[in-house]
């Protein structure tokens, strides 16, 4: 019986095959666009995790990527990108997009595995009691619900930036490195650098408005969430 679905974005044939042919091997469902246009078509199908190239004839996979994240529908689509760009700009901009993870070309068929169920994995929200609830100054995460609210005003984070909060908030005043951090939302095997911690922080703040002067940043050292 097949499992979650993932939606492949790529124009590259032998790339596809590679793709389909390990993930499929591990008992996932792939289905395959070409484009950033025959991927929008492909969302009514609601996949669970899309791997996405960032160079696509047409719309490209920032552009893709950006759709997704803006639709309300699909934002919780966790996104992996698959892409040749190796420059830290074009990573950055994807996970502060929203994308969850990157994988370099040319790649591991069994690091490309292990990304996957990683990301998956994450995307698996437990149910919660209403006592998991956090609440800190005036910020309150909702955990089960994978909501967050500032002065009771709804707070659309991305999953990442969901899972950062929620790591300062548990311990408020505790001093987390970037890698710290790291481990916590992505798992200990994942490959990051202190760049893209940082990205996060910031989409994080802008989008928890005055309350964002809560995550405060230790120089040298890491982030933490004001007691």
């Amino acid at each position: 019986m097949p499992r979650e679905t993932i939606l492949v974005v790529e124009d590259e044939e032998e790339i596809q095959e590679l793709v389909r042919y390990n993930l499929q091997n591990e008992g996932y469902r792939i289905e395959v666009a070409e484009s950033g246009e025959a991927a929008l078509e492909k969302l009514d199908l609601m996949p669970d995790l899309v791997i996405l190239d960032l160079m696509l004839p047409g719309m490209s996979g920032l552009d893709f990527c950006r759709r997704l994240k803006r639709n309300p529908a699909t934002n919780s689509i966790p996104v992996v990108m698959l892409t040749a760009k190796r420059a830290e700009a074009d990573i950055v901009t994807g996970l502060e997009m929203g994308a969850d993870d990157y994988i370099p070309k040319p790649f591991s068929p069994r690091v490309l595995v292990a990304r996957v169920r990683a990301v998956l994995r994450r995307a698996v929200t437990e149910p919660a009691d209403e006592g998991d609830t956090l609440q800190r100054h005036n910020v309150t995460i909702h955990p089960g619900r994978f909501e967050v609210y500032v002065d009771e005003e709804l707070v659309n984070l991305t999953a990442t930036e969901f899972r950062v909060l929620c790591v300062l908030m548990q311990r408020p005043g505790w001093v987390f490195t970037r890698s710290q951090i790291a481990q916590r939302i992505h798992g200990s095997d994942h490959l990051t650098n202190d760049r893209s911690i940082d990205v996060q922080m910031v989409g994080l703040r802008r989008k928890l408005g005055s309350a964002g002067r809560f995550v405060e940043t230790i120089r040298g050292v890491g982030y933490r969430f004001k007691e």
